[in-house]
């Protein structure tokens, strides 16, 4: 898939330090030189061309709660269902598939531990299997952006 000098352009400049202010995308908008407007018309095709699944501020989950990995060991037959069954908790902030016996794996974040283990007994009661629960013990910073480049 290619992408435009503009699509380009926004992904290159945001994967870091969206603005925090009250209107982020205007100020996106401003820096890039381009309407509000435009902006978000570019977001949204990015996203339904499958190239973006979120536009939006990554936080600290420490300072702002509690978060832990967990996955499951789910059949086939079951995989679509589970996952949806899943993602459908708005503490989950990632839910995807890997090639291993414990095949389905997301990401919990909540306000606090309680309410994590709250959901982990949902899922528990909900699937007959208890996901595999593996809390962060230390934090390791790394740079998850990277340069796109200039258009091809």
């Amino acid at each position: 898939m290619s992408l435009d000098e503009f699509s380009l352009r926004v992904l290159n400049q945001y994967q870091h330090g969206m603005p925090l202010c009250a209107r982020p995308y205007q100020a996106m908008a401003e820096t890039l030189g381009c309407s509000e407007e435009r902006l978000l018309d570019c977001l949204r095709a990015l996203r339904q061309q499958g190239v973006l699944n979120r536009a939006g501020p990554v936080f600290e989950h420490r300072r702002a709660g509690a978060s832990t990995l967990a996955a499951l060991a789910v059949g086939d037959d079951q995989l679509d269902s589970v996952a949806a069954a899943i993602s459908r908790y708005p503490e989950v902030n990632h839910n995807y598939v890997r090639d291993h016996h414990y095949n389905l794996w997301f990401v919990l974040t909540a306000p606090n531990r309680a309410r994590i283990d709250s959901i982990l007994a949902e899922i528990t009661a909900d699937t007959g299997q208890e996901p595999l629960d593996l809390p962060m013990r230390r934090a390791y910073r790394i740079d998850l952006g990277f340069s796109l480049g200039p258009p091809a």
